[in-house]
């Protein structure tokens, strides 16, 4: 029995030694493994749209379930003249929404709609064209390290613009990772509706131009609570508008020390 142990264990070690020269022969970094998002969504949605409730559970699902997926929630506030003002609506993010539209020539600008990476929308109810979407979209390709200290946040960004690109946006997003609302009027009278990694802060921490760059935001400007979540987007911009989200980091600021 001693023997068959040992061959067992022996062929274990060689199967994962060949598994990890394989991994090095294709150029694979190990650290690949566990890197940061490879895709990101961003849910624009209402409290007082009716049509909202299902991609806000597809949302909650994806942060649940898509490790590799960043899936933002940016409630916004052209609906609250229906009968109820959305308690996190910022617009901001309704001004976001119709910058990717500006920027797309599509003034498609509606609840709820999940953007892909920065580019391309779709209705954020329907599951299937959501998925799709997801398939299409290019992983991120540059590289973000997220650090914490006492005094500030730091990213580190390193990689390449894309082709004809010529600047990109360095973002800090504060994200809450949870909160269920009570809904008290409007179209979603009655409804407790929960949501997930909603965006409470947007706001720039400088331009990128390629290579290897760190950036720092004092931690005094950033309003960070207890359950808030560090989020940072490198995101394509020029003169039309916010364009390819092309990096991603997360991370709650309470395990950043």
């Amino acid at each position: 029995m001693v023997g068959i142990h040992t061959r067992t264990a022996r062929h274990a070690v060689r199967a994962c030694f060949i598994f990890i020269c394989g991994l090095l022969a294709a150029g694979i970094s190990l650290n690949a493994a566990n890197a940061g998002p490879q895709k990101v969504v961003e849910l624009f949605t209402s409290q007082g749209c009716s049509s909202c409730p299902p991609a806000d559970r597809l949302a909650e699902q994806f942060v649940q379930e898509e490790a590799d997926i960043l899936t933002l929630v940016l409630p916004v506030d052209y609906w609250d003249y229906l009968g109820w003002k959305d308690t996190m609506a910022s617009p901001v993010h309704s001004q976001r929404q119709r910058a990717y539209a500006q920027k797309r020539g599509d003034r498609s600008v509606y609840t709820p709609q999940m953007v892909i990476n920065g580019e391309e929308h779709v209705v954020g109810s329907r599951e299937a064209d959501v998925r799709a979407a997801l398939k299409r979209a290019e992983p991120l390709a540059t590289d973000v390290t997220l650090k914490i200290s006492d005094m500030a946040v730091e990213a580190k960004v390193s990689g390449e613009l894309p082709a004809g690109a010529k600047m990109a946006t360095v973002y800090f997003l504060r994200v809450q990772d949870e909160a269920t609302v009570d809904i008290g009027r409007g179209e979603n009278a009655g409804r407790e509706i929960t949501y997930v990694n909603v965006v409470r802060d947007l706001m720039p921490m400088g331009m990128w131009s390629g290579g290897e760059e760190t950036f720092r935001m004092a931690k005094t400007k950033l309003n960070l609570i207890s359950d808030a979540r560090c989020i940072i987007l490198i995101q394509v911009e020029d003169n039309e508008g916010p364009g390819q989200i092309i990096g991603a980091a997360a991370m709650d600021w309470k395990k950043g020390f």
